[in-house]
């Protein structure tokens, strides 16, 4: 099956700031560029300066005035998370879109965080909780909308409640599905919790279907060392407009999430072909374990614990 991709028209972002984690790679590169070429001050926090300076000279090569600014972040770190945070606060400038995009996928062997977390729980989930936490005065300074990126993996599976961490049995796509459906409890919780305390924060959720990222890929420091048949199989079909997306459509989705007026508080968007793998962004019913809102709140509060992270 072989389809049209399309693009979306972001509305002006001018005098708008945006921070978007992930962005020196994959998906967020576009994401960033995005916000960028429509006028919004973007804010990469990156692990490696090298790598994040390569793509600021290559979203600026396309848009010579985009306004984009580098800081050191490591999301597997929580000290370094709430560094980021007080100098974001020290700076004062409110932020009004968050996009939660980064994340690591499915090591082969369990690895864990600085903080001792399982990698992928860690990373994907408490990293980016901890840190809409931290710059939750800035948010809501902006009023700001923050979009949390959950995954295809999230559409089965479950939270390991008695074991987060995987100690006992560790299965590299089992916690990753259950980083990512943290992930979408997480943006739907923090929807409900804005709405009830009138913080004046909109979130909501996205995925980018299956496309030819560098999650699958070849990852030394994941310890990965080749690319994985998965990634090869996606590669041949996207190449040929079948079935899965590209790395240009796969943005989509949490650019119109994040961005458009017409995207809703609670809100969830992905591609919307069949199975909703790739194709144009639009927005889609939940999947069953992202509507049980009683482990949203369980979660919440975990996550506080672990993180000793508070939204109070």
């Amino acid at each position: 099956m072989s389809r049209k991709q399309t693009d979306i028209t972001v509305p002006d972002l001018s005098g708008k700031r945006a921070v978007v984690t992930g962005a020196s790679d994959g998906i967020g590169i576009g994401i960033a560029r995005k916000l960028a070429g429509a006028g919004a001050e973007v804010i990469m926090p990156v692990r490696n300066p090298r790598k994040g300076e390569a793509v600021v000279e290559k979203i600026r090569a396309q848009h010579p005035n985009a306004k984009l600014a580098l800081e050191s972040m490591d999301l597997s770190s929580l000290a370094s998370v709430a560094a980021l945070g007080e100098k974001l606060i020290a700076d004062g400038a409110p932020i009004h879109f968050l996009v939660n995009n980064a994340g690591v996928m499915t090591p082969p062997e369990r690895q864990t965080t600085a903080d001792g977390f399982e990698l992928q729980f860690g990373t994907n989930h408490l990293g980016h909780f901890a840190l809409t936490g931290h710059l939750l005065p800035l948010l809501k300074a902006g009023q700001a909308r923050v979009t949390s990126q959950t995954s295809i993996a999230a559409r089965s599976g479950a939270i390991n409640w008695d074991d987060l961490n995987w100690e006992r049995e560790y299965s590299g796509q089992k916690s990753y599905s259950q980083s990512k459906i943290a992930c979408g409890l997480f943006g739907l919780e923090l929807s409900r919790r804005s709405s009830a305390a009138g913080w004046g924060i909109s979130s909501n959720i996205s995925h980018p279907g299956v496309a030819p990222t560098s999650l699958l890929a070849a990852r030394p420091e994941v310890g990965r060392a080749d690319d994985t048949l998965g990634v090869r199989l996606i590669r041949w079909f996207s190449a040929r407009g079948l079935v899965v997306g590209t790395v240009e459509s796969a943005k989509l989705p949490a650019v119109m999430a994040a961005t458009m007026p017409e995207s809703t508080d609670g809100g969830f968007y992905g591609p919307q072909w069949p199975g909703n793998v790739g194709g144009p962004p639009g927005e889609q019913k939940l999947w069953k374990p992202l509507r049980n809102n009683e482990n949203a709140t369980r979660l919440w509060t975990v996550s506080e614990e672990l993180t000793g992270v508070s939204f109070a």
